[in-house]
């Protein structure tokens, strides 16, 4: 099945096309992403080699997927597909009539010469919905691999390696920033690896930064070897519904732009580049802006993906002072997902718990905890977070405990930092007790481990680890962070999420260093969430880690 682009629709198969040869080398490299129980999309890109056709002559590339990795005997399922272009000669196809929590291999070819081929990738459906929570993934706890934040001028990608060559993941889940829109950096000269172009406006841009990306070698294996599921359109720094941190849709904000863009230009191109070169689903054809949804893991869990940046949020930070946020945080019609998405959270939550879903495991692009990191009771809103839209918070928490929605997990990314913690609604009104976690509803694990892939920390880029424990202890211990249970804020990284009916196994990976590609990093730190217990097990972390710093070394006793 052909799965149009955002920018054309379905070229008829009766078009006539012409031979040429096609090449299959990174940035085109195969890949893939949203399984479910009997289908996944397949990607690629098939660039004619010099000289091309005339851009109005559509390329043809086949495909055909196997359930062993030698290719041989009979494809599962296979097909041809159409790509010009007007959609950068990006191809994604539904490979269908698969077997639920089976592995499948598959490649790309060029319909008129069957030689040329793509590299062969590797991918994976997962169970159905009704499938019992003990039988799904074969009976074995299923793994997500987590990430956020990576930054190609900063570093090589071996969060990916790592994550893909020494972990069971089963699934690589990415929660924003996957290519950030800036430009280069001081360091990216000491370590010979700067972004082409400029901070990203047009869709050239975005093409361009996104296929600059998928030639790191570690991203290219984790992509070719284990669906994606993936959130966060990439548009620009902090943005919201009209405007973004730099340029806002008005006479000031898009003469001040560094990309000489307005925001609504520069959403259009990157929402149009994201659809094109991503293995995401468009979900609602009548709405392209859209990728919140939701996947159904047998009655294992439920993955849940929010869009908390381009949907229908509000004003963010538009180059304005904190304090001009902090004081209209709390209005209770402030929403950071629109009323939309908020209404399909609420449901898809309760539906969950009606269907007997274990887990509700939330993939978003923000911390969700209330986080003070001046670590002194005078609170500085986090605009770009929650925090700036603390009535919409408060909505969420009380949903989950009015309706008694047990086994919430949420995951965030884009924070730079990393951050573990409970999650309770007005800690000191409900009597949170850090100590044992009691009046917590839920879980968080925030920053997909220490600024992530490869991206600065908002410790302070280049911070040694010290330093930023000294930073972590003063956080720890402030009375506001009374539900934050560990921060860390040196390593670059990731986390795996491990599954499975009595308990959810939180492992983060720290990389040692990211100035050169290689596979060297060790566990930093381990969290378990026991089924129905709604926080963290104590001791927290076994009451040791590797790195960062717990509450629990800090402040012994917290209770009120």
């Amino acid at each position: 099945m052909l799965v149009g682009n955002l920018s054309n629709g379905v070229i008829p198969q009766s078009q006539a096309y012409v031979t040429f040869a096609l090449r299959w080398c990174p940035p085109d490299s195969p890949l893939q992403g949203d399984p479910f129980d009997d289908s996944v999309l397949l990607w690629t890109r098939a660039v004619p080699l010099s000289p091309g056709p005339d851009q109005s002559i559509p390329v043809c590339v086949s495909f055909k997927i196997f359930d062993n990795s030698k290719l041989s005997g009979q494809p599962v399922d296979s097909g041809e597909a159409f790509t010009t272009y007007d959609v950068d000669f990006t191809v994604k196809v539904e490979a269908q009539h698969l077997k639920a929590d089976t592995h499948y291999w598959f490649q790309f070819a060029d319909c008129t010469n069957s030689n040329t081929t793509s590299p062969i990738g590797a991918t994976r459906t997962i169970s159905g919905p009704d499938t019992p929570a003990e039988q799904v993934n074969g009976g074995k706890p299923l793994t997500l691999a987590v990430f956020s934040c990576s930054q190609f001028q900063n570093g090589w990608f071996n969060a990916y390696g790592v994550a893909a060559h020494n972990t069971s993941a089963d699934i690589f889940v990415h929660l924003g920033d996957y290519v950030p829109r800036s430009s280069n950096s001081p360091y990216s000269a000491s370590i010979g690896r700067k972004v082409l172009g400029r901070e990203l406006a047009t869709v050239f841009d975005y093409r361009q930064r996104l296929g600059q990306y998928r030639t790191d070698e570690s991203l290219i294996f984790a992509h070719q070897n284990h669906p994606w599921i993936t959130d966060d359109h990439e548009v620009a720094d902090q943005s919201w519904k009209a405007g973004t941190a730099n340029s806002n849709d008005s006479t000031t904000g898009c003469s001040f732009s560094p990309s000489g863009a307005c925001f609504t230009d520069r959403k259009l191109a990157g929402v149009r580049a994201y659809h094109e070169w991503m293995p995401i689903r468009q979900v609602d054809v009548s709405d392209k802006l859209r990728i919140w949804r939701n996947f159904q893991i047998g009655t294992l869990l439920d993955l849940t993906m929010l869009d908390t940046r381009q949907y229908d949020r509000d004003i963010t930070d538009p180059l304005i002072v904190y304090s001009d946020i902090n004081t209209i945080a709390d209005v209770q019609n402030r929403t950071l997902m629109g009323p939309a998405q908020e209404a399909w959270f609420n449901n898809t939550l309760s539906q969950s718990k009606s269907r007997g879903a274990i887990w509700r495991i939330v993939g978003q692009q923000i911390v969700f905890t209330q986080l003070d990191e001046g670590g002194v009771c005078k609170y500085l809103v986090h605009s770009d977070a929650w925090d700036g839209y603390r009535a919409n918070r408060n909505r969420i928490l009380d949903h989950i405990h009015d309706n008694k929605i047990d086994n919430v997990i949420i995951l965030s990314g884009d924070s730079h930092a990393n951050w573990v913690s409970d999650l309770s609604r007005e800690l000191i009104a409900l009597r949170y007790n850090p100590e044992t976690g009691e009046g917590s509803f839920a879980v968080e694990f925030a920053g997909v481990n220490f600024f992530s892939v490869t991206s600065g920390s908002s410790f302070g880029n280049g911070i040694a680890p010290p330093a930023a424990d000294n930073i972590s202890r003063v956080i720890v211990a402030a009375e506001l962070n009374r539900d934050l249970q560990w921060s860390e804020g040196s390593y670059r990284g990731f986390f795996t999420l491990t599954i499975d009916t009595e308990k959810v196994n939180a492992t983060y990976w720290a990389m040692r260093n990211t100035s050169f590609a290689n596979l060297d990093a060790f566990p930093s730190a381990q969290f378990i969430v026991e089924k129905g217990a709604n926080k963290l097990k104590r001791p927290v972390a076994g009451g040791q880690v590797m790195a960062g710093v717990l509450q629990s070394s800090v402040v012994p006793s917290k209770t009120t």
